[in-house]
């Protein structure tokens, strides 16, 4: 009999150890070449960035001082001249249909159609012709060379290109040996011959060395008129290409041009009246001490100002310059364009948009986009309301003046005492309104300005009054009322001005086809 044969128990095969010891040292392996091979790249990533940041051109071309055209320097600076050739564009809103015949696509709009005091505060001066919002730098001497100040029957210097013009390059058109006298020649030339040297607005060479890339000053005009003005704070012989800081270079290079200046003599010579300060009172002090004035204005007679665009003093006087923030912070912030750091040649509004104000604003201010157009738009209209209610003083007391000559039965005493403060007031009115900022750059400075406005226009209508009283700051110990002066023995006849208000003066209205002017400007 037979057996059943026992089932044979099952051997499993046992685990291939060797192979589980290769394959982990494999992917520790393998995971460590990664890392490291991240660690490399984000290594030499950051040098090469740092590589960057530590030349941030290259250089293409060889830039000298006769390199006048700002696309060579494009070549070595290609995004700062993308940035400057944006300061063409201007948004559809803000532009204007030139006349006929004119080669522009577009223009800025008119301020004489937006204000006619302005007209009527010019009567007599090639301002009163054609005045318009500025557009941007690469428009700068265009505009110039179009606009009706300095058409015929005008007679305007060659001085007026300091401004609007690349002036190393005129000057090295003139004598390039020689940029001292070739800068008193082109002051007195008559524009119409200086301007056909000029084929650039202000470009790269105007602010930098093309040597060193480094703010310079080539505007002499400014380094006596800084001169000047160091020498009140016990600051001798100051020279701004030798002596001033990189941060107030930010400031001074747009001081070349942004400023309150005028014509001296014969010569046509540019000068800063900065001889005893930056304020406004100080430049009017300033022109009184030497006689100086620009026009008779033809509806009174009165010897005024014509105030430029002082927005270098004014923003002087403000809180942005007690802490250091210049021009460029704000017109010109900084961008990144991969590790380096560009600043925005476009030079426009901080404003502008969003965008903008989060570069310049909120890189100091901790609040929205939204909240500092708020603030800033808040100083803006205060300003704006203001001036308005000024420039309202001003007109009438042109008007008064005007009615009171007419007459012919006003002391000419008072007349003359009224015609100083119509001085006074038209100045500093001018100063406000063309200087760029609307109250901004300096908001409780520029609202003095129009509250003295204010003051001189009523103070001049009292003079024609013949209350000419000298004001005092003394504190009153018995209420007197102010009496008239008395009229002058020879003075015929000495018939007071009437109480009531002179019939008044239709403001001369504002049309673009309207004629020029005879007044020589």
């Amino acid at each position: 009999m037979s057996t059943a044969e026992e089932p044979q128990p099952v051997v499993e095969p046992k685990p291939d150890h060797s192979r589980r010891r290769w394959l982990l040292p494999a992917a520790f392996f393998v995971i460590g070449a990664l890392i490291t091979g991240g660690i490399v790249a984000l290594l030499m990533n950051i040098a090469q960035r740092k590589a960057e940041s530590t030349q941030p051109f290259f250089q293409v071309v060889q830039l000298t001082e006769t390199s006048f055209d700002p696309a060579e320097w494009g070549k070595n600076f290609p995004a700062q001249y993308e940035s400057w050739a944006k300061t063409a564009e201007m948004p559809a809103s803000e532009q204007a249909t030139p006349p006929a015949g004119d080669p522009r696509a577009f223009m800025a709009k008119s301020k004489l159609a937006a204000d006619p005091r302005l007209v009527t505060m010019w009567q007599g001066y090639a301002f009163a012709v054609e005045y318009n919002e500025p557009r941007g730098h690469a428009y700068m001497l265009l505009d110039q060379q179009l606009v009706k100040r300095v058409q015929p029957p005008f007679k305007q210097p060659g001085s007026c290109l300091n401004c609007h013009a690349s002036v190393p390059e005129v000057l090295n058109a003139i004598d390039p040996k020689d940029p001292a006298g070739a800068w008193a020649t082109m002051n007195k030339m008559p524009y119409a011959d200086a301007t056909k040297l000029a084929k650039h607005p202000v470009t790269c060479i105007d602010c930098h060395d093309p040597a060193t890339m480094k703010l310079r000053i080539t505007r002499p005009a400014f380094v006596e008129g800084i001169k000047a003005y160091k020498a009140t704070q016990g600051i001798a012989n100051f020279d701004p290409n030798k002596d001033a800081t990189n941060n107030e270079m930010r400031a001074f290079v747009c001081a070349q041009c942004h400023v309150e200046y005028y014509f001296k003599g014969d010569a046509k010579t540019l000068v800063f009246p900065w001889k005893n300060g930056l304020t406004a009172n100080n430049a009017l002090d300033y022109y009184d001490s030497i006689g100086f004035s620009d026009f008779t204005q033809s509806l009174t007679g009165a010897k005024v100002l014509k105030a430029q665009h002082p927005d270098y003093e004014t923003w002087a006087q403000g809180i942005h310059a007690k802490n250091g923030v210049t021009c460029a912070d704000c017109h010109m912030p900084y961008t990144r364009q991969g590790a380096v750091k560009v600043s925005d040649h476009q030079v426009r509004s901080p404003m502008a948009d969003e965008a903008q104000i989060n570069k310049s604003c909120l890189t100091c201010h901790h609040q929205t986009e939204a909240e500092m157009k708020g603030r800033v738009e808040t100083i803006q209209s205060t300003w704006k309301e203001s001036s308005s209610k000024s420039f309202d003083a001003l007109d009438q007391l042109i008007r008064d003046i005007a009615a009171a000559k007419a007459a012919g039965n006003v002391n000419p005493d008072w007349i003359a005492a009224a015609q100083q403060w119509q001085r006074k007031a038209q100045f500093f009115q001018d100063y406000t309104v063309s200087e760029n900022s609307r109250g901004f750059h300096a908001p409780q400075y520029a609202l003095s300005i129009v509250a003295d406005v204010t003051d001189a226009a009523r103070r001049g209508q009292l003079a024609l009054r013949g209350i000419t009283e000298p004001v005092t700051k003394d504190p009153a110990k018995d209420y007197t009322p102010m009496k008239a002066t008395p009229a002058p023995t020879t003075a015929a006849p000495a018939t007071p001005a009437p109480a009531a208000t002179p019939t008044p003066i239709v403001n001369p209205v504002y049309s673009p086809a309207a004629p020029a002017p005879t007044a020589t400007p």
